[in-house]
C-alpha cells in the first residue's frame, strides 16, 4: 500500500487526524473500509478516559468520538503510523509512531504566525496559479481583471468597517475594540495602497501635499506597468467573476464577527503576497522585461522594504487580538476559506485567459452619452463585430450597432435619464436620453432581449479594430432572413474608424 502525506490541514483518501489525550498522532481510513473489525460498545467503554480518542475529519475540525473499529482498522496497516510536523501537517510514517506536535500543550492553542500561515496555504493550494506560464494574450487578458481588484480593494477595505459603525449606532452600543482594531488596521492598509505612507516616509510632513498626486495609487501604478507591457493603455475591467469575488471578499471583510473579519483581513494580504510575486516573475518571462522597472510589484513585493511585509505584519498582529483561546481551528477554517477565495479568482482568471486567449476574449468596455449622465459599460471583444444599417432612423442618427444578450449591458448611472421612443411595428424600444439627445443603446427588434450598443458612444481606447457589417434596414425582413447566410463585411482598423467618428 502506498500512502501519501497531505501538507496542509486537509487529507488525501479518506485519511483523519486522531488526537490522544497524550497527544499521539494516528491516521485511519473510514469505518466502512473494514466493516467485520468492531468493538462492543462495553469493550470500547473500557479504555482508559486518558487514552480517549478524537477524530478530526477533512473539512470539518469539530471532534466526535474515534470509533474502535476504525483504531483496529488502523492497526491492521503494517508498520504504518501518521506524525504531524505541526497542527495538521502530516508525515506518513513506517516503523514508529511519533509526534512532533508536541511543542503544543494539551490545554494551550498553537502560536498561529504569518510563517505558519504561508506555509499552510502554499502546502495545502500548492504553486500559486499565476506562477503559471502565460502568453502574451493571456496576460494582456488577465491584467485588466487584476487592475479592477487592485481598483477595487483599498475603497472594499475602507468601507468594511462601515456596516459596524451603523450596527453600533443603531443598538445604540459603544464601539467594540475589535472593531477598532480592524479599522486602525484597515485604515492603514488603504493609507498605504493609496501612496501615502510612502510619501510621508520619503518626505516627512512637508510631503503632504503630494498624497494628492492619485499616480502614487498603487492601482495606478499597476495601471502605468501594465500599459508599459501591453504597449497600450489599458482599463479595469469588473467582470461578473471578479465582481462575485470582490463581493464575497467585502462579505468577508465587513463580517460582524470579529474572528472572521480578522481571518479574511490575514488572508487576503498573506495571498497578495504571493500573487504579486508569481504574477511579476511570470511578467518578466513573458514580456523579457526589466523587473526593477516594474514599479507596482517592486513596491509590493521587491527590495529590502516591500509593502506587503508591512500588510502581513499588521494584519498578523489581530490575530493574537482577536482570536480567543480555544478558536484557533474555527480561525484557521476561517482562514483556509478566505484564502481559497482569492486563490479560486485566480484560478478563474487563468482560465478564463486560456479559454479566451485571442481576439475573442471579451473585456469591459465602458460608454456613455454626450452629456455624462448616462454611464454604462458591456462586455465585448476588442475587435468589435458591429453592424451599420441604412434604415431611416440609423441613417438620421448615424447608429453603429454593437449587438449584446441582454447579461452584457450593465448601466452604472443615470437610467432616470433614459426616454423611449418606439415607431412602426412598436418592437424595438429606441433610449435617448432626454437630456442631450444621444441613443447611447437600444432594444432593437432583432432581439428585444438584448441590447444593441452604439459603438460610437464607446471609449475608444479599448477598441483594437471593428469588423462593420453592412444591413439593409430598407428591407428589414429580408435582410435579417440573409443577414447570417452571406454576410457583406468589411475591415476598418481602430485609427481611420476612429478618424471617422471624430
Amino acid at each position: 500500500m502506498s500512502l501519501h502525506a497531505h501538507a496542509g490541514r486537509g487529507w488525501l483518501c479518506g485519511i483523519g487526524l486522531l488526537v490522544t489525550g497524550n497527544q499521539r498522532i494516528l491516521a485511519a481510513p473510514s469505518v466502512n473500509a473494514f466493516p467485520s473489525m468492531c468493538m462492543s460498545r462495553t469493550e470500547y467503554a473500557a479504555i482508559p478516559a486518558k487514552e480517549t480518542t478524537k477524530v478530526r475529519q477533512k473539512g470539518d475540525r469539530s471532534h466526535r468520538p474515534f470509533e474502535a473499529n476504525e483504531l483496529r482498522a488502523f492497526n491492521s496497516w503494517p508498520g504504518y503510523g501518521v506524525a504531524s510536523s505541526t497542527i495538521g501537517s502530516l508525515l506518513i510514517c513506517k516503523g514508529q509512531m511519533t509526534s512532533r506536535a508536541s511543542q503544543f500543550a494539551p490545554d494551550q492553542p498553537p502560536k498561529i504566525s504569518c510563517e505558519y500561515l504561508t506555509e499552510q496555504a502554499q502546502a495545502l493550494f500548492g504553486p500559486h496559479p499565476f506562477a503559471s506560464p502565460m502568453s502574451e494574450d493571456q496576460l494582456a487578458s488577465l491584467l485588466p481583471e487584476y487592475l479592477a481588484m487592485s481598483q477595487a480593494f483599498p475603497y472594499l477595505q475602507a468601507g468594511s468597517q462601515r456596516d459596524l459603525i451603523f450596527d453600533a449606532m443603531d443598538q445604540n452600543r459603544d464601539l467594540a475594540r475589535d472593531i477598532e482594531l480592524t479599522s486602525v488596521v484597515a485604515n492603514f492598509i488603504c493609507w498605504d495602497e493609496t501612496g501615502g505612507h510612502a510619501r510621508i516616509l520619503q518626505g516627512g510632513k512637508a510631503a503632504l501635499p503630494d498624497i494628492l498626486v492619485t499616480e502614487y495609487f498603487h492601482s495606478n501604478l499597476l495601471r502605468k506597468d501594465a500599459s508599459q507591457l501591453l504597449g497600450r493603455a489599458i482599463l479595469p475591467n469588473y467582470s461578473d467573476r471578479t465582481r462575485q469575488y470582490l463581493h464575497s471578499l467585502y462579505a468577508g471583510l465587513s463580517s460582524k464577527d470579529a474572528l472572521v473579519r480578522c481571518a479574511y483581513m490575514v488572508a487576503f494580504e498573506l495571498h497578495a503576497a504571493d500573487m504579486i510575486q508569481s504574477l511579476w516573475t511570470t511578467l518578466v518571462k513573458t514580456f523579457k522585461a526589466r523587473p526593477d522597472d516594474l514599479e507596482y510589484f517592486r513596491v509590493h513585493v521587491g527590495g529590502e522594504d516591500p509593502a506587503e511585509k508591512y500588510h502581513g505584519e499588521m494584519t498578523g498582529r489581530l490575530i493574537g487580538k482577536l482570536v480567543p483561546p480555544g478558536s484557533s481551528d474555527r480561525f484557521l477554517d476561517e482562514f483556509d476559506r478566505a484564502y481559497e477565495l482569492s486563490v479560486r479568482w485566480c484560478r478563474d482568471l487563468l482560465g478564463m485567459a486560456v479559454c479566451t486567449g485571442d481576439d475573442h476574449s471579451e473585456i469591459q468596455h465602458h460608454g456613455r452619452c454626450h452629456c455624462g449622465s448616462i454611464k454604462f459599460h458591456v462586455s465585448a471583444p476588442r475587435e468589435l463585430p458591429a453592424v451599420r444599417c441604412n434604415c431611416s432612423i440609423c441613417q438620421m442618427s448615424g447608429f453603429v450597432h454593437l449587438l449584446v444578450t441582454g447579461d452584457k449591458l450593465r448601466i452604472e448611472c443615470g437610467e432616470e435619464f433614459l426616454t423611449t421612443y418606439q415607431f412602426n411595428k412598436n418592437i424595438a424600444r429606441h433610449t435617448f436620453c432626454r437630456l442631450c439627445g444621444v441613443k447611447p443603446f437600444y432594444r432593437p427588434r432583432s432581439n428585444p432581449s438584448g441590447f444593441s450598443v452604439n459603438v460610437r458612444c464607446l471609449d475608444r481606447r479599448a477598441i483594437e479594430l471593428i469588423r462593420i457589417t453592412e444591413f439593409d434596414g430598407e428591407h428589414w425582413e429580408q435582410a435579417f432572413a440573409s443577414l447570417h447566410q452571406d454576410p457583406e463585411s468589411c475591415f476598418e482598423n481602430q485609427r481611420s474608424e476612429l478618424e471617422w467618428r471624430a
